[in-house]
């Protein structure tokens, strides 16, 4: 409830108006703010958009605002009903069919609502996924990598190198180690990533492509402005290849969902179909050619 004043402020604020002349004083009482034809703003509705902070001049000014909107949507709709009485039945129709669309949705989801939970399982994912490849194109190639920055004249560049480009995991550890010491940039990408979010780590050319360096499985190098990089690309995914499936699996799982849920909405239909035509709520014309 508002406190006394914003009552007190409510009322005074319709005595006002009455003796202004703003609003019709026909069948007025001190509990109708406002009036436009067979509408009226009352008190009460006031009373419920009022945030409750406010308090004496701001809450004053709160009601007058709202009455002053209130009658200029009233007489907008009243202006608009004379210009256009023809889309009185349109908008009417529209106003209907958008209502039961709603209350479709909610029956709908209440029904899904009443269904056990089973979640989507990574069995059904990967499932799906085997059967659908086709539907998974890669937009653009994908590459797992190492790139390491260093300064062009590092005495142990070639020992670098040669660790970098060892298969073993003793090797692998001492080149990572080596990269710490000397503080050098190091990226390591054991997820997917975009290609040319790989290159953007060398010094290569928006405009040349770089398609090539993707074959090799190799330590690769390049140089610029003093620097030297060493890089490896350890596997690619070209485009039109099919994603990989951790990057498709919430999409599947959402798709699943969805084809679980109008399964049971097919069901449901189904069901109130054949009951409203057995019990007679329903009639089917079977005479229309």
């Amino acid at each position: 409830m508002c406190s006394q004043t914003k009552i007190s402020s409510l009322l005074l604020i319709a005595a006002l108006m009455c003796a202004c002349g703003d609003m019709p004083e026909r069948n007025m009482d001190p509990y109708t703010l406002a009036r436009v034809g067979n509408k009226d703003l009352h008190k009460s509705d006031v009373e419920k958009v009022v945030p409750p902070e406010l308090k004496g001049a701001d809450s004053t000014e709160f009601v007058q605002k709202y009455i002053n909107q209130w009658i200029i949507k009233q007489l907008k709709v009243r202006e608009a009903e004379i210009i256009f009485p023809t889309s009185a039945d349109d908008i009417e129709a529209q106003v209907e069919e958008y209502r039961q669309s709603l209350l479709i949705k909610k029956i709908e989801q209440y029904y899904l609502d009443k269904e056990p939970d089973n979640p989507i399982s990574d069995s059904d994912i990967e499932t799906y996924y085997n059967d659908h490849k086709a539907e998974f194109p890669l937009e653009r190639t994908l590459v797992k990598g190492t790139v390491v920055a260093l300064p062009e004249d590092f005495r142990q560049k070639n020992e670098l190198f040669k660790l970098m480009n060892s298969k073993s995991e003793e090797s692998q550890q001492d080149f990572r180690d080596m990269c710490i010491k000397n503080d050098f940039s190091l990226d390591e990408m054991r997820e997917w990533v975009d290609f040319s979010d790989f290159l953007a780590l060398l010094p290569t050319l928006r405009q040349n492509n770089y398609e090539s360096l993707t074959e090799s499985r190799s330590v690769q190098k390049m140089e610029a402005d003093g620097s030297l990089y060493y890089f490896r690309i350890d596997d690619v995914l070209k485009k039109d290849e099919v994603k990989p499936l951790d990057m498709v699996r919430e999409t599947i799982r959402q798709l699943l969902v969805m084809q679980r849920n109008a399964e049971i909405i097919r069901k449901y239909e189904s069901n109130i179909l054949q009951e409203a035509t057995e019990n007679g709520n329903a009639l089917i014309n079977n005479d229309i050619q």
